[in-house]
C-alpha cells in the first residue's frame, strides 16, 4: 500500500470553477486506474486542504504520477490554482482498525 498525503493552499485569485473541473477529472482518471484504492479530501479552518490518496503499490502510484493528463494538470495547478503545496509519499508501517462489532484488529 502507498499513501500520498497532499497538503495545499488555494490562491485567492484562483478560478474555483476551473479547479473543481480539474479535480473532478483527476478523480475520474485516478479512480479508474489499476491499483487505485481510495481518495479522501479534507479542508481545515485555516484554509489548508488535505488530500489522502491510496494506491496498491509503488508501480501503480508511479503510473498515476506520470500519467500525461495528470502531469499536464499538475503544471496548470502550479501556475493557476495553488499558492503552495507539500506532498509526502508513505508506506504504512502498521495498520489497525476498530469497529464496535469486531473490536480492534491489526490489518497489516
Amino acid at each position: 500500500m502507498m499513501v500520498v498525503i497532499f497538503r495545499s493552499r488555494i490562491r485567492p485569485d484562483a478560478d474555483m470553477a476551473a479547479l473543481e473541473r480539474a479535480g473532478a477529472r483527476m478523480y475520474e482518471l485516478a479512480s479508474n486506474m489499476p491499483g487505485f484504492v481510495a481518495y479522501k479530501d479534507f479542508a481545515a479552518a485555516d484554509g489548508e486542504s488535505l488530500t489522502l490518496v491510496h494506491f496498491a503499490d509503488e508501480p501503480t502510484l508511479l503510473a498515476w504520477r506520470n500519467h500525461p493528463e495528470h502531469v499536464q494538470v499538475q503544471e496548470a495547478a502550479r501556475q493557476q490554482f495553488f499558492s503552495e503545496y507539500h506532498i509526502q509519499v508513505c508506506k504504512p508501517a502498521r495498520e489497525y482498525a476498530f469497529d464496535r462489532q469486531g473490536g480492534r484488529r491489526e490489518i497489516a
